[in-house]
C-alpha cells in the first residue's frame, strides 16, 4: 500500500431549507493514496460534487474532518487556507462558464501565479504559461485566443493547464468530460492519465459515466442519496457488486451487443427525501432484497473484503 494523501471522515454538509434540512453530504469517509484516483458515482443530486467542494473547502462543510498531507483542512483559517490551495485544486464541468470570457488563454492560465505572487517576474511567468500550455497540448500561437474562439476540447484544456499552474498535489475533477463530444472525452482523459503519471497527481474523479470511471480510476466510490453505500477497487467492484443500487447503475451501462445481453435492473419505488431523512436504509423503497430491519436502522459502511465497503442490511 502506499501512502494516504487524503482522509475524509464522517464529512457532512447540510443546507437549510423551507422544508427542513437537506442532508447533501451525510457521514461520508473514505481514504486515497497518492498517486492514485478515486471515482464517485452516483444519479444526479446524490452529492458527489459536494462532497468535492466540501473537501475543497469551496463551501464549508456542516462538520468531519478532511485530512490533506497531515493536516485537517476543515481547521485552517482564511490566510493558511489560501497557501494550502497550491495544493488542492478543481476541474470544472462546463469548460466554457468555467472560464472568463474576456481573458485570453495566456492570461487565464497566468492568472493563479499573479494571485499566488508564486513567480512575481512577468516573464518568467510567461514562459510557465507556454510550459504549461505544451503539457496539455494547447499550440502556442493559441496565447491570444479567447475562449468563445476555441472548441470544447481545448477550452477543458486550459481548465487543466490552469488548474495545473501551481504543481498541486491533489486535484478535484468534477464530470471534467461530460460536455464534451465522446472523441474529445477520450482525447482529455489520456491527457490527464499521463498528467498523472508525469506528475503523481492524486484525482477525486467525480462522474455519472460508469464506463468512463472503470477505465479511469483505481477505486470506486458510490452514493445514495448523500451517503457512501459502497466502495471497492474498480476492477473489484464491476466484477462483484454487492449493493443492490451499485447492480443496477451497472446494469444501465450500455452493451454493444443484441444477443445475451445482461438483463437491465429497473428500479421501482419512491425515493425517500434526502430533506429531514429517518435514519433508515435510504435505498430501502427501490429495493427488492429490503428486509424489516432496512425501514428501521441505518446500515453502516463496513469492510465485508479486502478494500471492498459496503453499507447495506441484505447482501453481505
Amino acid at each position: 500500500m502506499g501512502r494516504t494523501l487524503l482522509e475524509v471522515k464522517h464529512l457532512k454538509k447540510y443546507f437549510n431549507v423551507p422544508a427542513g434540512v437537506l442532508h447533501a453530504v451525510d457521514d461520508v469517509s473514505f481514504t486515497i493514496e497518492e498517486g492514485k484516483t478515486l471515482g464517485i458515482v452516483g444519479e444526479s443530486g446524490c452529492g458527489k460534487s459536494t462532497t468535492g467542494r466540501a473537501i475543497l473547502r469551496l463551501i464549508e462543510p456542516t462538520s468531519g474532518e478532511v485530512i490533506f498531507n497531515g493536516i485537517d483542512v476543515a481547521k485552517l483559517n482564511k490566510k493558511e487556507m489560501r497557501e494550502m490551495r497550491k495544493e488542492m485544486q478543481l476541474i470544472f464541468q462546463d469548460p466554457f462558464s468555467s472560464l472568463n470570457p474576456r481573458k485570453t488563454v495566456a492570461e487565464t492560465i497566468e492568472e493563479p501565479l499573479i494571485l499566488s505572487k508564486m513567480i512575481p517576474d512577468k516573464e518568467k511567468r510567461f514562459i510557465r504559461v507556454l510550459e504549461l500550455m505544451d503539457r496539455v497540448g494547447l499550440a502556442e500561437r493559441l496565447v491570444n485566443t479567447y475562449p468563445h474562439e476555441l472548441d470544447g476540447g481545448r477550452r477543458q484544456r486550459i481548465g487543466i493547464a490552469r488548474a495545473l499552474a501551481l504543481d498541486p498535489k491533489f486535484i478535484v475533477c468534477d464530470e471534467p468530460v461530460s460536455a464534451l463530444d465522446v472523441s474529445i472525452q477520450a482525447q482529455i482523459l489520456n491527457l490527464m492519465k499521463k498528467i498523472q503519471k508525469e506528475m503523481g497527481i492524486t484525482y477525486i474523479f467525480i462522474t455519472h459515466d460508469l464506463s468512463v470511471v472503470n477505465h479511469f480510476s483505481d477505486d470506486i466510490a458510490v452514493m445514495y442519496l448523500g451517503r457512501l453505500v459502497e466502495k471497492a477497487p474498480a476492477e473489484e467492484l464491476f466484477q462483484s457488486p454487492l449493493h443492490p443500487y451499485t447492480k443496477a447503475l451497472l446494469s444501465a451501462i450500455p452493451v454493444p451487443r443484441i444477443h445475451n445481453r445482461p438483463e437491465r435492473m429497473l428500479l421501482k419505488g419512491e425515493i425517500t427525501s434526502p430533506v429531514n431523512p429517518k435514519p433508515i436504509c435510504r435505498f430501502a423503497n427501490r429495493c427488492s432484497l429490503a428486509k424489516e430491519i432496512c425501514s428501521s436502522e441505518e446500515p453502516e459502511l463496513l469492510e465485508v473484503s479486502p478494500g471492498h465497503f459496503v453499507a447495506c442490511h441484505c447482501c453481505k
